[in-house]
């Protein structure tokens, strides 16, 4: 989302901060952006800039009231006051409001951390499992079907807002299974203002030792720094450190790589 989306998003996060966050807030927002990825006339009447702002905010009220919460009906008529770029954008920023109303909720239950953790397990084992992560991401199957597969893992062993979200990364709206699932950690993240590092070594750090890892990189980034923990025996030793565009390759894996540089060159 470019130029004048970024006043049209900030004008419906403020809409949903003021809303009490609710277990079905997030579902709602993201079943309005699945509508409208259907309906190139109902995207355009809704964030069409020649049509004034109260007419698009009625016409979003007649439409959806009575079928939606208060709350989601009020974050919709926030949303389509404003002026898009495109008409696609209205739905990638109710998918992006969708994400942060499920943090939101776990926030409320103080689930955040679990849902948050439960994510970046998922999506280790996703990673480690091609078969599953073939099947989760075949469009030939029915999304729904798809969503079967995953509840069924995830059964009696992750938070309900941990389900939602799995449910909602195999629908994707464009993005992977994957793809999804980190999105949703990022935000996840930002709701506690953290950060999310990716740790790479080749033997898992003690709880002491992953402490002073965070605490180093808080300092040095000036903000709190969640840790995600992977066991790599590809990196031999030390620690590679990912956060955002960002790395910081302390491994002797690196240092090996960087000699043989040297030496060819």
């Amino acid at each position: 989302m470019r130029g004048a989306s970024n006043e049209s998003l900030a004008r419906a996060e403020q809409a949903l901060a003021g809303a009490t966050p609710a277990e079905e807030l997030g579902g709602e927002l993201f079943s309005i952006a699945r509508l409208l990825d259907g309906s190139g006339a109902l995207r355009r009447a809704l964030t069409d800039p020649a049509r004034p702002a109260g007419a698009k905010a009625g016409l979003a009220q007649q439409l959806f009231g009575g079928k939606i919460s208060a709350a989601a009906l009020e974050v919709l008529s926030a949303a389509v006051t404003g002026r898009w770029v495109s008409g696609r954008d209205l739905g990638d920023a109710l998918d992006q409001l969708s994400v942060q109303a499920e943090v939101a909720y776990a926030d409320t239950r103080r689930t955040l951390d679990e849902v948050e953790d439960q994510l970046f397990r998922l999506d280790r084992v996703v990673a480690a499992e091609r078969a599953l992560a073939d099947k989760l991401g075949d469009r030939a199957i029915p999304v729904e079907r798809r969503q079967e597969l995953i509840r069924g893992l995830l059964q009696g062993k992750a938070d309900a807002t941990t389900v939602r979200l799995a449910e909602r990364a195999v629908d994707g709206r464009g993005r992977s299974f994957a793809g999804s699932l980190r999105v949703y950690q990022v935000a996840a993240a930002a709701r506690r203002s953290a950060s999310i590092a990716t740790v790479r070594v080749a033997g898992d750090l003690s709880a002491a030792e992953r402490n002073r890892l965070a605490t180093a990189l808080g300092r040095q980034y000036g903000r709190e720094i969640q840790l995600n923990v992977i066991v790599d025996p590809s990196v031999v030793g030390g620690v590679r450190v990912d956060i955002g565009d960002e790395v910081i390759d302390g491994t002797i894996a690196a240092k090996l790589d960087e000699a043989q540089r040297r030496i060819a060159g």
